[in-house]
C-alpha cells in the first residue's frame, strides 16, 4: 500500500520517469505502470481456497434440512468427519441459519406504568440460615420497563404463596400497581402456559394483567434478564452474608445507593429520576391487601405439630382432632382453628427443624395429666374440671316404660311355639 502511494506521488508531483521510479524502488516497470493506471490500491487478498470439508457439505446440508437443531458433534459423527472439530463447527455455524431461520430481537420501549418484569435469580453464594446450615435461595427481581428501577428480595422458596408475598412486598416499594406484570413460565405462576389460580387471583385483586412470556423467548423480558446479570456481576462478588436478613439489607441498600442511581443508556436517565413519573401512571395500591402466603389445612394429630416447608411447628394441643388452618408469610407462621388463634412462630429458613412454643408443651402436659388421672366409678370428668354423672341404663328403661324382666311371652314367641 505504501509503495503504491509512493509511486503515484513521485510520478505526479515529482515528475519522475517510470524507469527511474522502478530503479529507485526496486520494482518492475510494469508494476509501476499498473499502479499509475489504477485509481484504487491493488487487491492483495487471495481467493477462497478449497478445504477437505467441502466434500462433506452436501451431507451436512441434508441433515440440517431435516434436523435444523442437530448439534454439530452429532452431525460430524453422522457424516464420518474425523478431522478438526473446530473447523467442522465453524462450517456448520455458517450453514445452520439457512435452515433454522433467523429470530431477530427488537428493541422495545415502554410507557410509564405499563409493565413490571419479574424473574427469579439464583445467586451462587450460599447464605447461612442457622445451626450450621446454608442454602441457595431464590431472589425475586422486579424491574419497571419505563424507569428501569430495580427492586429485589430473597425469598424462602419458589412456591406460589411465597412468590405472591414477594411481589406484594416489592410492589409496595414501587408505590403502585402497573398495568401488567410480565413473567416467564415459572411453575408456580404459569408453568402450563396459563396463569395458575393463585397467580390469577393475586392479579385480579390488584386489577392488573398477568402476562406470560412465550416459550424459549427470553428477549421478551430482556430488561429483568439484564438486571439479573447486573446483580450477578456488580452486587454479589466479594460480599459476605450473615443470614437472609443481612442479604436483604445489603441488597436493598445497594439498590437504593448504586443500582437505581446509575445512568441507564437505553433511557438516557437515572431510574430515580423517572420513578415519580412511573408511579403517577400506576394504579394506587388497594386498601385491602391481596391474599398471599402459603395456606394449609390439616387435622391436628396427637403429635401436635404441623409440617410446613420442611419444618415442624407446634400448635396449641387443645385443638387436637380438629382442623387447623396454617398461614405462612415471608416472616411468620400462624395457626388458627375456627377463627381462634392456635399458635404463632417466626418462619425458619432452615430445613428439618422442630420449632416448639413452650406454652404448647405446658398445655400438652396438663392435658396428658388430666387424661391419665384415675376417675371414680360412675363419674366422668370434663376437660374443664367439672364432673359429669353417668346414669344407669335401667333409669332410661323405667323412664320409657320398658321392662326387660317380664316373663309374659311376646306375640313373636307365641307364634314360634
Amino acid at each position: 500500500m505504501d509503495t503504491w502511494a509512493e509511486i503515484r506521488r513521485l510520478h505526479r508531483w515529482e515528475r519522475v520517469p517510470i524507469k527511474q521510479i522502478a530503479r529507485s524502488l526496486g520494482i518492475g516497470r510494469n508494476t509501476v505502470r499498473r499502479a499509475l493506471r489504477g485509481e484504487e490500491p491493488p487487491d492483495r487478498s487471495r481467493g477462497p481456497r478449497g478445504s477437505r470439508i467441502d466434500a462433506f457439505v452436501p451431507q451436512i446440508r441434508a441433515l440440517l434440512a431435516e434436523f435444523p437443531k442437530m448439534p454439530a458433534t452429532v452431525i460430524a459423527e453422522r457424516v464420518g468427519w474425523e478431522f478438526s472439530p473446530s473447523l467442522f463447527r465453524e462450517r456448520v455455524s455458517e450453514l445452520r441459519p439457512e435452515y433454522q431461520g433467523i429470530d431477530p430481537a427488537d428493541r422495545l420501549s415502554y410507557q410509564a406504568g405499563e409493565v413490571i418484569q419479574c424473574d427469579l435469580w439464583f445467586p451462587e453464594t450460599r447464605v447461612p440460615v442457622g445451626d450450621g446450615q446454608d442454602r441457595v435461595l431464590p431472589v425475586l427481581v422486579m424491574v419497571s420497563g419505563f424507569s428501569r428501577r430495580i427492586e429485589a428480595a430473597m425469598l424462602p422458596s419458589r412456591q406460589g404463596g411465597d412468590l405472591t408475598s414477594g411481589m406484594w412486598s416489592l410492589l409496595q416499594r414501587f408505590g403502585g400497581v402497573p398495568r401488567s406484570l410480565l413473567w416467564d413460565r415459572e411453575a408456580a405462576i404459569g408453568g402450563l402456559g396459563k396463569p395458575t389460580i393463585l397467580a390469577a387471583t393475586f392479579a385480579g385483586t390488584l386489577a392488573t394483567k398477568l402476562r406470560l412470556a412465550p416459550p424459549r423467548d427470553p428477549e421478551t423480558k430482556s430488561v429483568v434478564e439484564r438486571a439479573n446479570r447486573f446483580l450477578e456481576t456488580s452486587f454479589l462478588p466479594g460480599r459476605i452474608f450473615q443470614d437472609v436478613d443481612d442479604f436483604n439489607a445489603q441488597l436493598t441498600g445497594w439498590l437504593n445507593t448504586r443500582a437505581n442511581q446509575r445512568r441507564v443508556r437505553a433511557i438516557a436517565a437515572r431510574p430515580v429520576e423517572l420513578a415519580d413519573t412511573d408511579r403517577a401512571a400506576m394504579l394506587p395500591l388497594p386498601a385491602r391487601p391481596p391474599t398471599t402466603g402459603l395456606t394449609h389445612r390439616v387435622r391436628l394429630a396427637r403429635d401436635y405439630y404441623v409440617r410446613l416447608d420442611g419444618n415442624d411447628y407446634s400448635v396449641d394441643p387443645r385443638f387436637i382432632g380438629r382442623f387447623v388452618d396454617a398461614t405462612t408469610s415471608l416472616d411468620e407462621v400462624t395457626f388458627s382453628c375456627a377463627g381462634q388463634p392456635a399458635g404463632r412462630h417466626d418462619r425458619s429458613f432452615r430445613t428439618g427443624q422442630t420449632i416448639t412454643d413452650p406454652e404448647h408443651v405446658t398445655a400438652a402436659a396438663k392435658l396428658r395429666a388430666h387424661y391419665q388421672r384415675p376417675k371414680p366409678a360412675g363419674v366422668r370428668e370434663h376437660p374443664d374440671g367439672h364432673r359429669v354423672q353417668i346414669r344407669a341404663l335401667s333409669d332410661y328403661d323405667a323412664l320409657f316404660g320398658v321392662d326387660f324382666t317380664s316373663t309374659t311371652p311376646t306375640e313373636y314367641e307365641k307364634e314360634a311355639q
